[in-house]
């Protein structure tokens, strides 16, 4: 049986003082909990992140890095700085990333090879825009998507890697697919890889995340291909992230 991962995705927001109290609150909460839990904070909070979370079951990463090891990259952030922080995981490709900032299928796959030569294991986000499903075009999309870090990378190497599936429609708008719709593309993605390589898929962590809250997560994480969560809004209130742990 796969493991499942549910992490955290703090986008921009919080505060010391508002941090110190969230991670508090989920520390006391996933004791003895046998599902993995990671938080990923906004890169000037990793510090604090390191010194709350250092010693317990909770793992912590970053929600973007540079494609580039070193240089004249003025505000930019290497995996090995991340390291430095004890990061374990960092998010890669997230479609906020895609969408604002224009990165590219390539420039993904760059990151995605630059954290897994520095040791870190890259949450990579893919997934379709609404514009996208209507045309009946998702797993074209999705696809896509991961061809691109196949071609860098290899498929061997998403067994050191997680996989999250984030319908662009669903992030920060209310809407969640539905379980059968998010299965759909989850069994897709896995089916996808195991024509490459079946270990590689069987092992694989696919996570969803298109606003998992506490009163869907159950119906979602008992999908058969959905192994955990990327959570955002409900990442931010420890009650509601703690009931989607113990859903999973």
């Amino acid at each position: 049986m796969r493991r499942k991962l549910v992490a955290g995705n703090w986008k921009m927001h919080g505060s010391l003082t508002e941090n110190e109290a969230l991670l508090a609150g989920v520390l006391a909460g996933v004791a003895g909990a046998k599902t993995e839990v990671a938080v990923c904070v906004p890169f000037p909070y990793l510090a604090q992140a390191q010194a709350k979370l250092n010693g317990s079951a909770i793992a912590w990463g970053a929600q973007n890095l540079s494609q580039h090891g070193k240089g004249a990259f003025t505000g930019e952030v290497s995996a090995a700085m991340l390291r430095d922080f004890g990061c374990k995981y960092v998010i890669v490709g997230h479609s906020e990333r895609r969408s604002l900032y224009g990165e590219t299928d390539a420039l993904v796959a760059e990151k995605f090879e630059a954290a897994q030569a520095a040791g870190l294991v890259p949450i990579l986000c893919v997934g379709e825009t609404l514009s996208e499903r209507e045309g009946g075009i998702t797993e074209e999309v999705v696809a896509r998507q991961l061809d691109a870090v196949i071609g860098k990378s290899g498929v061997g190497a998403l067994a050191d890697a997680v996989v999250a599936y984030e319908p662009v429609w669903a992030i920060g708008t209310g809407k969640t697919a539905t379980p059968q719709q998010a299965q759909e593309v989850h069994a897709f993605i896995r089916g996808k890889i195991a024509g490459l390589d079946p270990a590689v898929a069987e092992g694989l962590i696919i996570q969803y995340g298109g606003s998992m809250k506490a009163s869907n997560a159950a119906e979602l994480l008992a999908q058969p291909d959905i192994d955990g969560g990327l959570i955002g809004g409900a990442s931010l209130v420890a009650e509601e992230f703690l009931a989607i742990c113990k859903a999973a």
